[in-house]
């Protein structure tokens, strides 16, 4: 947060007396419906998010320079929300996030897939040709979102990777279903979860390290669209999202969807693999004072993502003359619901109006929404974007509840704009 715009307000996150008068001073126009700013709520202006880039790019994690780059070891990038504008996000506009080091050697002709565990009947291994040949394959577009998308926004800050909202991405998915693998190696009625296991190496080079193995209960692993996918958007996955094999498990945290995969594991209890205990990839069970870190038997794993959207364009910072229409467009989604309704504000939130939204291409695919506004005044304004679910959750407008590991931050996305003219 901006330190001369933070010192502003009062210690119960009120404006300070003349304080509104500075803000506009350091933003050198005014800000439209000033008045209706929420309590402790800096511009976004104050608080920009450098959309270009930083620190080093590998061509092999990355083609696309625009990206922005969290961490390098392990790979953690995200695509800032103008790069989220196409329907089906490209393989080089999809956020990267690993926990540990790709596998050195990718061989497709080679590869195999073990199903094992506690509640199968019998362990079956298949090869990729195997699967490609014996199973019928299914395409999907399908939500992957980082249960630290959002991190950034959390106060106070949290540990890891400060994620703003580009840790997630919608491409089309081509495999066959993980119900239609198991109903083939058989399963017994003790199923309760399952578990995965890629090559992925750990960062410390130690092959005997696990890395990640997440999972998934057996209701959601035996869905329609649970895939075992070897093609993203018609061709091969990258390497660096999977290939030649990866589990893709929509509308939940992207780390179930397994990269590099080898081995799924039904178990007959909650998997209990690397990130799958302690307080990994889990929130408070109940509501905790901000700063507070209950011990981990206060913890859940989270599931289904909570229901979000994204302006996706026009890009923050556009200037606009003044009675001149502003198009607006993005993206929404709801982890396993869809979404029912997207609403738009250029008052911080004191006003919205509804925008149009379109129905998913399928079931946990993200929905497209468009709007038109008229800012009535020259300033500055802010855009922001609220989705509604089927269930009628909305988004918070400025922070959900705060959660020590900073996940699941659904706070609306906004941009910023300035309209000129008289």
């Amino acid at each position: 947060m901006n330190n001369d715009a933070s010192s502003l307000f009062n210690r119960r996150g009120f404006l300070k007396a003349g304080s509104l008068s500075t803000l506009t001073a350091l933003l050198g126009t005014n800000i439209v419906f000033a008045d209706r700013l929420p309590r402790h709520y800096l511009p976004l202006v104050f608080d920009q998010i450098d959309e270009n880039g930083s620190g080093p790019v590998d061509p092999m994690a990355t083609k696309n320079k625009n990206l922005v780059v969290l961490n390098d070891k392990p790979w953690n990038v995200e695509t800032p929300a103008y790069l989220l504008d196409d329907a089906v996000t490209p393989a080089d506009k999809l956020f990267i996030r690993n926990n540990g080091l790709m596998p050195e050697k990718l061989d497709a002709a080679g590869w195999t897939l073990t199903i094992n565990g506690e509640s199968v009947k019998a362990p079956r291994t298949y090869t990729l040709a195997e699967l490609k040949t014996k199973f019928k394959p299914h395409t999907y577009q399908l939500v992957m979102e980082c249960a630290g998308n959002g991190r950034s926004g959390f106060v106070p800050k949290t540990a890891g990777n400060q994620w703003t909202e580009g840790g997630v991405g919608c491409a089309e998915w081509t495999g066959v279903r993980l119900k239609d693998v198991l109903a083939d190696v058989g399963l017994t009625n003790s199923a309760v979860y399952i578990g995965y296991y890629g090559k992925d190496l750990h960062l410390s080079g130690d092959p005997a390290q696990p890395v990640i193995s997440r999972g998934v209960p057996i209701a959601k692993a035996l869905e329609d669209e649970t895939l075992l996918a070897w093609a993203m958007n018609g061709q091969d996955i990258p390497p660096v999202h999977g290939y030649p094999l990866r589990l893709v498990v929509g509308g939940w945290p992207a780390s179930v969807s397994g990269k590099w995969l080898h081995t799924i594991a039904v178990r007959n209890k909650v998997h209990d693999g690397a990130k799958m205990t302690g307080k990994s990839y889990r929130v408070p069970i109940h509501p905790v004072v901000p700063g507070v870190d209950p011990p981990a038997s206060d913890f859940k794993i989270i599931e289904s993502m909570p229901v979000k959207s994204l302006i996706t364009s026009p890009k923050t910072g556009l200037e606009l003359p003044l009675g001149k229409p502003l198009a607006l467009r993005g993206h929404a989604w709801a982890g396993d619901r869809a979404v029912k309704s997207v609403a738009v504000s250029i008052d911080f939130g004191a006003t919205w109006q509804p925008a149009n939204l379109k129905d998913p291409k399928n079931r946990l695919a993200w929905q497209h929404w468009t709007a038109e506004v008229n800012p009535p005044l020259s300033g500055y304004y802010e855009v922001w974007v609220r989705a509604t679910d089927e269930a009628g959750v909305s988004q918070p407008m400025v922070m959900p509840q705060w959660n020590p590991e900073g996940y699941c931050n659904n706070a609306c996305h906004r941009i910023a704009i300035n309209v000129v003219g008289q």
